[in-house]
């Protein structure tokens, strides 16, 4: 089944971690050998074979680059235009891949529904170009407001404001606050602009302020329920039925510290901690039931967003196995319709309004 997937860390899996994504993902773990810089080393989950292999057809993909003050412990760049930097060069890698024959960017309608046919054509899809929409997580590296027109003739269409820890625009998992005169002068903008809002990561004040301040398009791209894992990176149900009420659609993550509680990092395991798809369908689920239907959730995996097999779902091994996802739902009770939705039908609802013309 065609799928889309809100959240995937192309880029900075490509420039930062040094991976071909055009190798299959045996090929990436298998030159990751003996390797220890990064926690995934040799477990990686995404590569384009494995994309074309689960159907993933389009997803939301970002630039990533977070500045950090003096005195903030959190690994990032020490100026917002360092930051800037380094989200043109994971652009650069973008428009490379394009190139290439391996990426399509989208980002109007018309872009949107002509690579829809192409990925329901019912033709083999091993050498269809795989659709992007250039997201920003974070909006520390934009280094002024003109920065955000210039991203956006770039195709910047979704931004989240925050990541982890504080930001020059908001507050984000781990931190507190609101957004201040910044943020609101940013979401300004991002309304003139049309663009997105990302709600992921802010912190609960920061949700609070952007809601309040922000009139535009809203979806969550890569986020669980507090109320199955309760940490403050979670929405509260509160949270995702404003949400739900502004027509959100709620992205699933495969992270899994955030689908079972009680998760330490570096010593857990998915099969000690019982962590499977089906627990984080219990996310999902619950979101219908606070929503009455499944219009509002989808996928956003996260599984390149800096862990591998160690801290996915132990029934997935790489992301085609998405795939596994339909059947899983449809013994939860979820109709043929509810299972397209999921899959792909609450992703195009939600773009083909915000891009109408």
């Amino acid at each position: 089944m065609f799928t889309i997937d809100a959240h995937l860390d192309l880029s900075m899996n490509a420039m930062e971690w040094n991976r071909d994504l055009r190798q299959s993902v045996f090929d990436l773990r298998k030159r990751e050998q003996g390797l220890t810089d990064k926690p995934d080393r040799g477990k990686g989950t995404v590569a384009f074979p494995e994309l074309r292999q689960g159907e993933v057809g389009l997803v939301v993909a970002t630039q990533i680059a977070r500045f950090v003050a003096p005195g903030n412990p959190l690994p990032g760049w020490h100026s917002p235009e360092q930051a800037w930097a380094q989200t043109q060069g994971q652009l650069a890698w973008y428009q490379s891949m394009e190139e290439a024959g391996e990426l399509v960017q989208v980002k109007d309608l018309a872009a949107l529904e002509q690579h829809v046919a192409l990925w329901t054509d019912g033709e083999d899809s091993a050498h269809k170009p795989i659709g992007y929409i250039l997201s920003l997580e974070g909006a520390d590296s934009l280094v002024t407001l003109n920065h955000l027109e210039r991203a956006y003739a770039q195709g910047l269409r979704a931004l989240g404001p925050a990541h982890y820890g504080p930001g020059r625009y908001a507050q984000g998992t781990d931190a507190t606050g609101g957004l201040g005169k910044p943020g609101r002068a940013l979401l300004k903008e991002m309304e003139a602009l049309n663009l997105i809002l990302d709600a992921t990561h802010l912190c609960d004040d920061s949700f609070r302020e952007a809601m309040d301040h922000f009139q535009g398009h809203v979806w969550a791209s890569h986020h669980n329920c507090r109320a199955l894992v309760n940490h403050n990176r979670q929405f509260t149900d509160e949270q995702l039925k404003e949400l739900i009420d502004r027509g959100a659609v709620i992205g699933a993550p495969m992270d899994a510290w955030m689908i079972v509680p009680n998760w330490v990092r570096g010593k857990s395991t998915p099969e000690g901690m019982d962590c499977s798809l089906d627990r984080l369908i219990d996310h999902m689920d619950h979101i219908c039931q606070l929503a009455g239907n499944a219009r509002h959730i989808g996928i956003g995996s996260d599984l390149d967003g800096a862990f591998g097999k160690e801290q996915s779902p132990y029934d997935l091994e790489t992301i085609a196995d998405l795939q596994t996802i339909p059947d899983k739902l449809a013994q939860r009770g979820y109709t043929p319709e509810d299972i397209k939705s999921v899959m792909h039908g609450n992703w195009l609802r939600f773009l083909r309004h915000a891009w109408r013309v």
